[in-house]
């Protein structure tokens, strides 16, 4: 059973998330391979091009500050299956097949044997709200994230919808951000390969809960 590491309003959690918003887009970027900087990353989020990226990372990180500024502005809307779908839209605008809808062919993942089966909206659904009966917030965050991840539910950006989706439930909750820093992005990939591959995410889980989550200390 994981307890919450932190317990604030949901207001201070907003003040973190705003505050924090380039870092979460810069953790984001970097878990998708872009090599960027953190600079570089403010810049792009200011409306400064970049000469060194191409515009596909240009996009990439423009299309996170929409998806992140889109999730702080609707937290009261009802987290389910049409939430993440709006997000996956943002967060994939045309980059790829057809964002903001369930993928409907095959898709492998690079590094792993392991074939995600078509998403059925029907069952997606059922799987989210047996994800939102788990009590405490922190472990259903973690939970949808990996979840989201694992079952590649869109063509493109599922780890970057996945980890935005489980900050949704952090925040409205006031649990803080799961972001992962760059010293962490080498064991959570090796980490997140295996748990595509076996499917056994008690690893994965212990590394996110120690690691990867910040709030405001008192």
């Amino acid at each position: 059973m994981i307890a919450d590491k932190y317990n604030m309003t949901k207001e201070e959690n907003i003040f973190l998330a705003k505050r924090n918003m380039v870092d979460s887009i810069y953790s984001n970027a970097r878990i998708e391979g872009i090599n960027i900087t953190f600079p570089e990353t403010q810049a792009v989020y200011s409306g400064i091009n970049v000469a060194r990226l191409s515009v596909n990372e240009i996009d990439t990180i423009r299309n996170l500050k929409r998806a992140w500024e889109y999730l702080i502005a609707n937290l009261d809307e009802e987290f389910d299956l049409k939430f993440i779908c709006r997000i996956n839209e943002e967060v994939a605008r045309d980059e790829s097949l057809n964002w903001g809808k369930l993928r409907t062919g095959k898709v492998f993942i690079s590094g792993t044997e392991y074939v995600p089966p078509i998403p059925e909206e029907e069952q997606v659904s059922e799987d989210i709200q047996q994800i939102l009966k788990i009590s405490n917030i922190t472990e259903r965050a973690i939970e949808y994230m990996l979840y989201g991840m694992r079952n590649q539910l869109f063509w493109d950006g599922n780890k970057r919808t996945s980890i935005i989706c489980a900050n949704r439930i952090m925040i409205e909750n006031g649990k803080g951000i799961i972001m992962m820093k760059d010293k962490d992005l080498e064991e959570f990939s090796r980490l997140l390969s295996e748990f595509y591959t076996s499917g056994n995410k008690s690893e994965i889980k212990k590394f996110i809960y120690k690691n990867c989550i910040i709030g405001i200390e008192y």
